[in-house]
């Protein structure tokens, strides 16, 4: 099932439940130019709007994940850079879990996208930078709140006021990443992981995934109220479905 005609975005069924986008740009390391922009949109609207799609997969073909911003087409200064911002602030507020599988680069507009996923998975070819002050230019995507929030605040002004890429490793020890694969394990480890998700009730995925968001914007007393708001809203929908399989 491809989405976009002219192939810059793959988009297909990689299991019950599991939309796999391929950012397919290789040449341009998968920079976001119109074309994949458009396409990205549709493609989010398809999985947001179909109950058939529980969870997605974000990925780009080798050799990146992302370079960000395609700079030959938004370099002017009347270029639609808004519409990118968009794009990215739309990842964390699909509703439903996205996992980007990192292997290769993930560069400024490309780790914005990633950061905005759940959670990331990183081939040991992966790279993260954010070179937006390199390039004389201040992030309206989130750089400046989600990477603190991910690496916290003295890792995330390294990675910020520098602009130097660190590596898989790195990015594993400071949190950027949750786990480390090797280049050829890196797809099939996030479909393994989207799949488990996808086999749990997705009204109790949603509600779930929501009060981690919400809780993890606030205070710990913001959270802890969240929380128990959602378990009575689920109580009021009736008795929890258990599991019989024994806890391991």
């Amino acid at each position: 099932m491809t989405l976009e005609p002219n192939g810059v975005l793959l988009a297909e069924e990689a299991g019950e439940g599991i939309m796999l986008l391929t950012m397919n740009r290789p040449a341009q390391r998968n920079a976001i130019d119109p074309a994949l922009l458009d396409a990205m949109n549709a493609a989010f609207d398809a999985f947001v709007q179909d109950d058939r799609w529980r969870v997605g997969v974000l990925t780009g073909a080798p050799p990146a994940f992302c370079a960000g911003l395609d700079l030959k087409t938004f370099s002017a200064p009347d270029a639609p850079r808004q519409s990118v911002t968009a794009l990215i602030q739309r990842v964390p507020r699909l509703g439903k879990p996205m996992i980007a599988a990192v292997g290769g680069a993930a560069y400024t507009g490309g780790l914005e996208l990633a950061l905005g996923c759940d959670f990331i998975l990183a081939s040991e070819n992966a790279r993260f930078a954010d070179t937006h002050a390199k390039i004389g230019a201040l992030s309206g995507s989130g750089m400046g709140s989600r990477l603190p929030h991910a690496v916290g605040a003295r890792f995330a002004r390294q990675m910020i006021l520098s602009c130097q890429p660190v590596d898989a490793a790195t990015a594993l020890r400071v949190g950027l990443a949750n786990e480390l694969l090797p280049a050829e394990q890196l797809l099939p480890r996030a479909i393994e992981i989207a799949g488990a998700i996808a086999a749990h009730d997705p009204g109790l995925i949603r509600m779930s995934k929501s009060v981690i968001d919400r809780g993890t914007e606030g205070t710990l007393a913001d959270a802890l109220a969240i929380e128990t708001e959602a378990l009575q809203k689920r109580k009021a929908m009736g008795a929890m479905a258990w599991s019989s399989a024994t806890p391991g």
